[in-house]
C-alpha cells in the first residue's frame, strides 16, 4: 500500500533527526533556570564552571516559575538551579517555619538536596514608580501608597501569590487599590514606562530600574526580607560529579550586587546573550578558557531545526500509526466512530499549555511531554479525514470488489485506502502543519526547537530573536505543506489525481 510509505518515510526522517549524538564529556548535569534573565545568567555561570571541570553540563533555560523548578528538582528532572533564600523560607518551605541558614540546610537535606553558600548578592522584592508620578503624589515610601486607591498596580503572578509578596505587603501597609493586574514581569516594566500602570513589583538587581529611571519606594515597614542568591542541587551530585560541584561552588561570594546588575544590564539593555555575558564573567573572574560564545546564527538555526524536527516528526509518525486504524474503525463501526471522534475532538480542545503541564508529572520535562502533547493534537485531523474518506466511497465499488472475490482486508488495502488517500493525506498534512506551529510551545518545558529564541526574544524584548524562531517556523510549515503536495503526486492513484485536476 503506497499510503503506508508515508509513515515509513516520516519514521525514517524522525530516526535521522535523532542521530545527532554529542560526545559524552563526563557526567551529565542538568541545570534549570527560571523564566527571567538573572536566573538564566546564573544557570549559565554554573553550567560553564561545571563544564570546565569535565562535566557534560546541559542548561534548560527559562523553564518556568519557582514551583516548576522546585518540583523538577525533586523529581530528578534537573540537578541544579539558582534560587533565593527568602523564596525557600517564605514560599517553598513556608509551612516549616525555618529560621537561619542552618535550619534551611537541614530542611533541604531531608529532601536529598544541598545548598551553596550565598553567591554574594541579595535580590529582594521592591515596589517602583516612575519619578514623575511619585513626585506628583508626594510618594517616597510604600506607606505613602495607602491613601491613593486609584493607583493602578501591575504585579507579577508569582508576587501576587507568594505569602511574602503581595499578601504580606497589603496586610502590613493596609493597601487596597481598586486596580491590581497580574502581568508578566518584563511586560510590566513597559506598561509602567508607557503610563498604562502606576506601580509594579521589581527585583532590586533588575537592569530596567536604571534604564527607565524607576524610583524604588522605601520599604519603611521592612516587609521584604533579604533574599540571598544560592544554588540548590541534588546531594548525590557530590558523589557522581564532585569536581563539577566544586567548580560550580566557586561562585560563592563572588557575585556582588553591582556585578549582577551589570550582567543583567548587558543582557537586557546591551542586547548581549546570557551565554556571552556568563562566558565573559567566568573568564574574567576564574580564568576559564571560554572567553566568549562561538555559537553562530547558522549553528543555532541548525540545532533548533533538528530539535523542532524531532518534536514534529516523532509525534506525527506516532499519530499516523494510531490514527489510521482508529479512522478505519470509525468508518466501519458508526457507533464506535462517534465515541472515537468525540474523544479526539475533546483532546483537541485542551489548551496547549495545559496539556504540556498535564504531561510533565508522567513524562518529566524536555522533549517527551512535548512529543506526547503534539501526538494527541495530531489525532483529530487524521482520524476525521480517514473516516470521512472511507465513508465517502460508493457502496457499489465495495460490492464490486467483494464480487471479484477480494477479502475485506484486501478490499481495504487495494481499493478503499487508495480511493480515500487524498482525504487521508489532507488530514496528515493538516496535522503536520499544526505540529510545526504548536511545537514552539515545547520550549517552555525545555524541549528546545524554534520556540526557544521566540520566548527568549519576548523576555528580552529582542525582535531579532523573535524573528530567529518565528521565520524558520513559518518556512518549515510552508516546506511541510509543499512536501505533502509532492507526496500526493506519488501516493494518490493517477486516476484520482486526474479526476481532481480536470475542470468540470
Amino acid at each position: 500500500m503506497k499510503l503506508g510509505k508515508v509513515g515509513l518515510i516520516l519514521a525514517m526522517a524522525a530516526a535521522a533527526a535523532l542521530m545527532v549524538v554529542t560526545a559524552d564529556a563526563g557526567p551529565e548535569i542538568r541545570i534549570g533556570s527560571k523564566k527571567f534573565t538573572e536566573s538564566v545568567i546564573l544557570a549559565e555561570l554554573a553550567s560553564k564552571l561545571c563544564a570546565s571541570a569535565g562535566a557534560n553540563a546541559v542548561h534548560l533555560p527559562g523553564l518556568g516559575g519557582t514551583r516548576f523548578l522546585w518540583d523538577a528538582l525533586l523529581a530528578h528532572e534537573i540537578d541544579v538551579y539558582p534560587e533565593y533564600t527568602a523564596t525557600l523560607r517564605e514560599e517553598i518551605l513556608a509551612g516549616e517555619r525555618i529560621a537561619g541558614e542552618g535550619g534551611l540546610e537541614t530542611a533541604l537535606a531531608k529532601r536529598g538536596l544541598r545548598m551553596s553558600r550565598p553567591l554574594g548578592f541579595s535580590d529582594s522584592y521592591a515596589l517602583g514608580m516612575m519619578p514623575q508620578k511619585a513626585q506628583q503624589l508626594g510618594i517616597t515610601k510604600i506607606s505613602g501608597l495607602a491613601p491613593h486607591h486609584s493607583l493602578r498596580f501591575g504585579l507579577s503572578d508569582e508576587f501576587i501569590n507568594r505569602a511574602d509578596g503581595w499578601p504580606a505587603l497589603r496586610a502590613a501597609y493596609q493597601l487596597n487599590p481598586a486596580d491590581v493586574r497580574g502581568l508578566d514581569h518584563d511586560i510590566a516594566y513597559k506598561g509602567l514606562a508607557e503610563g498604562a500602570i502606576d506601580v509594579i513589583d521589581l527585583y532590586t538587581t533588575d537592569a530596567e530600574i536604571g534604564y527607565y529611571g524607576i524610583q524604588i519606594l522605601d520599604d519603611d515597614r521592612h516587609v521584604f526580607p533579604a533574599n540571598e542568591a544560592v544554588l540548590i542541587y541534588r546531594a548525590e551530585l557530590e558523589q557522581r560529579a564532585p569536581k563539577a560541584i566544586q567548580a560550580m561552588r566557586r561562585l560563592e561570594g563572588r557575585i556582588g550586587n553591582a556585578a549582577m546588575r551589570s550582567m543583567n544590564s548587558a543582557v537586557k539593555i546591551g542586547r548581549r546573550s546570557e551565554t556571552d555575558v556568563a562566558a565573559w564573567f567566568v573568564a574574567a573572574n576564574f580564568g576559564v578558557a571560554e572567553a566568549g560564545s562561538t555559537d553562530t546564527l547558522a549553528g543555532r538555526l541548525l540545532r533548533r531545526t533538528i530539535e523542532h524536527l524531532r518534536l514534529t516528526l516523532l509525534s506525527l509518525a506516532a499519530a499516523i500509526v494510531i490514527a489510521l486504524p482508529l479512522g478505519i474503525i470509525a468508518a466501519r463501526r458508526p457507533k464506535a466512530g462517534q465515541a472515537i471522534l468525540a474523544l479526539v475532538s475533546i483532546l483537541q480542545t485542551i489548551p496547549s499549555l495545559a496539556l504540556l503541564v498535564f504531561m510533565i508529572p508522567i513524562l518529566g520535562i524536555g522533549a517527551p511531554p512535548a512529543i506526547a502533547a503534539l501526538f494527541l493534537y495530531s489525532l483529530l485531523p487524521i482520524v476525521r479525514n480517514t473516516a470521512s474518506g472511507l465513508s465517502s466511497i460508493p457502496l457499489s465499488i465495495r460490492n464490486s470488489a467483494i464480487a471479484l472475490g477480494l477479502s475485506p482486508v484486501r478490499c481495504l488495502q487495494l481499493v478503499e485506502l487508495p480511493m480515500a488517500s487524498p482525504a487521508i493525506l489532507a488530514g496528515i498534512k493538516t496535522a503536520a502543519v499544526i505540529n510545526v506551529g504548536t511545537a514552539t510551545l515545547g520550549a517552555l518545558i525545555g524541549a528546545g526547537g524554534y520556540g526557544q529564541p521566540i520566548f527568549t526574544g519576548v523576555r528580552l524584548d529582542n525582535f531579532g530573536l523573535i524573528l530567529e524562531g518565528a521565520v524558520p517556523a513559518a518556512l518549515l510549515a510552508l516546506a511541510v505543506q509543499g512536501l505533502f503536495e509532492l507526496a500526493e503526486h506519488y501516493l494518490v492513484p493517477r486516476g484520482l489525481r486526474l479526476r481532481r485536476e480536470t475542470p468540470p
